[in-house]
């Protein structure tokens, strides 16, 4: 059965100084304009009145990480013969992520059936997962850019969260999700929250009914693939992008990585970082070939692996957490909601249309 806690509003600092005794915390903060996840600083506080510019995906998927470093050893009694010396470098490090959203930590989810399932499992992602942990801060209503009801998630959805905390007077009534998450809730600051359940539910059922109607996104996996091959619907849905990339930088379920080596004489490393979909270079081959030369089909290859070719893959999930980052941070105004619907609402015109 989950625990049930309450805190103080004017105790979550304190519990955030006690939890870095333990595990490096990482909480939402402006920087400019912008709500970033950094290093929890006393002095510089936390922001968890809105959601955060850009989700903690850099917590287990880091933006550019060291995945092993190398060197060459030569045998001095024969210099034609070299040795190669690799030593992974596994993280240990122990994360807490407070004050995410539920689509953030549903985000992750998505990467888990991808990076931990079958024989290949990446162990840097799989050991990041396993030491971080996710209290999670249900949200009050939904935006005009939220469609997370539309992906079968919802504003206190629990999903790949440890702890979820809900605003209730004075304070924050806390669930553990998962056992991990009963690990954080020892500190004396927290009390029984037993009392606060009946509070808590009636601000999840409210944040529910303030939600836009869900667009119905049912038929997208096959509609998806009926305007494959069809240039100018997809023309037409990319015409006023830029290829900025923000959607895939911000985005909680993009999970795509480029890998590169980087030698100083005889020793050097191996290095991962994010790559973009939506880039030009993404795709392009040394032979100076690109498959997706147009952003008409980068733009397909986005928005199909989210709707089409993931749910194909993974017992019908839409690698989409609804949050609206694409949407909201897009400069130009694209709509990913608006695509898939004009995808499955497309019909060929007739020979008498033609």
């Amino acid at each position: 059965m989950a625990q049930t806690k309450f805190i103080k509003k004017e105790s979550l600092s304190a519990w955030l100084e006690e939890l870095g005794q333990d595990h490096e915390v990482l909480a939402p903060r402006f920087e400019g304009d912008s709500i970033i996840f950094r290093p929890y600083d006393s002095e510089k506080g936390f922001f968890i009145d809105r959601e955060a510019t850009a989700p903690p995906k850099k917590a287990i998927f880091p933006q550019s990480e060291t995945l092993l470093e190398y060197s060459q050893i030569k045998d001095m009694e024969n210099l034609s013969k070299i040795a190669m010396d690799v030593k992974e470098t596994i993280p240990t490090t122990s994360y807490v992520v407070f004050g995410n959203r539920p689509c953030d930590a549903r985000g992750f989810t998505m990467f888990d059936r991808v990076y931990l399932n079958g024989d290949k499992v990446d162990v840097y992602y799989k050991a990041r997962r396993e030491n971080t942990y996710f209290i999670t801060l249900s949200c009050e209503k939904g935006e005009a850019t939220c469609f997370c009801n539309a992906v079968g998630s919802g504003p206190s959805d629990p999903s790949g969260s440890d702890l979820l905390m809900t605003p209730v007077k004075d304070g924050y009534y806390i669930e553990s999700i998962s056992k991990r998450g009963e690990e954080l809730l020892k500190s004396s600051l927290l009390t029984d929250g037993s009392k606060m359940k009946a509070e808590a539910e009636k601000y999840k059922k409210a944040a529910d009914a303030s939600m836009n109607k869900a667009p119905d996104f049912a038929g997208s996996p096959e509609k998806l693939l009926a305007v494959f091959d069809n240039g100018a619907f997809w023309e037409e849905m990319s015409d006023k992008c830029i290829s900025c990339g923000a959607c895939t930088y911000l985005c909680p379920t993009c999970y795509c990585f480029n890998i590169t080596d980087e030698a100083n004489g005889l020793k050097g490393t191996r290095i991962r970082s994010w790559d973009n979909c939506m880039s030009a270079q993404f795709t392009s081959e040394a032979s100076g070939h690109n498959p997706r030369p147009a952003k008409a089909n980068r733009l397909k290859n986005r928005v199909g692996h989210k709707f089409s070719y993931y749910p194909d893959l993974h017992d019908g999930v839409i690698s989409c957490c609804g949050c609206g980052r694409c949407i909201k941070s897009c400069p130009v105004g694209v709509d990913i909601r608006q695509i898939v619907l004009s995808a499955i609402a497309y019909k060929p015109a007739t020979k008498k249309e033609a």
